[in-house]
């Protein structure tokens, strides 16, 4: 063999050590906090806002699978139990991405159960509302700038977790960023300018919108979706209407509006349809299309003269 031929020859040997030794090092599990890069990552979400905000988060990155646990029709989790099929999911899962807030009430159950599976909290650092003395308010993605933190916890906690996608992370994380910061510009020009303030809610789903817009949220008719109010109940709901004279009664989608209707007869408030995002068509731009659906119907609302 030539002296040149030896060299390239050696020089090529050489090349193909160095990528079999960068390979071996990235092939360390992700459960404990590394990364297979060999292999999909699969993560799971736990319900449908969360699961449209890591859509964006992880989409169009080659490898990383995403999976939603709760079914659609399970819309909230507030009474939810998970099932051996949710436990099988999240056993063959690298990462659980939450919400957080107390929304998922058996997150202790799964950390118990799979103690190697990473949880990203989407809430971190958020500032809640109480609830009660000792409870907080979960609904936090219904804010538009509480789910600008979301998803910037979900695409810098991932990126932690699975360094080989940093920098696609980085990239989703900021252009959804962008279209929900150019949506709040919108809808901000939109509420803020509007005549009524003060709404009726169906269940406790909107503290945090309300928050943001500068809404006043006089009553709400069902603590817990399900939860029939009692006859003391409506009849404090009707008063409160009267005395305050608030204008506008919201549902939501997801629920019967049984009781809002019968106020909304008592008092002469006109029905809306507010929905707080927790169903919808599996798509990265569902929540944006929600809300400005919801921006077109508070318009209408909060204008209305009777």
């Amino acid at each position: 063999m030539g002296k040149n031929k030896k060299t390239s020859y050696i020089f090529l040997l050489l090349i193909v050590c160095l990528c079999l030794l960068f390979a071996c090092s990235s092939q360390t599990g992700m459960k404990g906090g590394l990364v297979n890069t060999d292999t999909s990552i699969l993560i799971d979400t736990t319900f449908y806002p969360i699961y449209i905000e890591a859509l964006n988060v992880t989409k169009d990155i080659p490898g990383v699978k995403l999976v939603n646990i709760a079914p659609l029709a399970a819309g909230c989790l507030h009474d939810y139990q998970l099932t051996p099929d949710d436990l099988k999911k999240m056993n063959e899962a690298d990462i659980l991405i939450i919400n957080g807030a107390g929304m998922e009430s058996f997150t202790d159950k799964i950390s118990s159960q799979l103690p190697d599976l990473q949880i990203v909290d989407a809430s971190r650092g958020i500032s809640l509302i109480k609830s009660g003395e000792n409870d907080y308010n979960p609904h936090v993605w219904v804010s538009i700038t509480n789910t600008i933190q979301q998803v910037k916890n979900i695409g810098e906690q991932l990126a932690v977790l699975d360094p080989g996608h940093a920098v696609q992370y980085a990239s989703n994380t900021e252009a959804y960023v962008a279209k929900l910061e150019d949506l709040r510009g919108r809808m901000h020009q939109v509420v803020d300018s509007t005549n009524n303030k003060e709404i009726v809610t169906f269940h406790e789903a909107f503290p945090y919108f309300a928050q943001e817009f500068d809404l006043h949220i006089t009553a709400v008719i069902e603590r817990e979706p399900g939860s029939e109010p009692s006859a003391a109940e409506l009849a404090e709901t009707i008063n409160i209407i009267e005395d305050t004279g608030t204008k506008v009664l919201f549902t939501e989608p997801q629920y019967p509006a049984r009781s809002a209707e019968t106020i909304a007869l008592e008092t002469g408030t006109k029905v809306y349809v507010l929905d707080p995002a927790v169903t919808g068509p599996l798509e990265p731009d569902a929540y944006l299309k929600i809300m400005e659906n919801n921006m077109r119907t508070l318009q209408e609302a909060l204008n209305q003269d009777g």
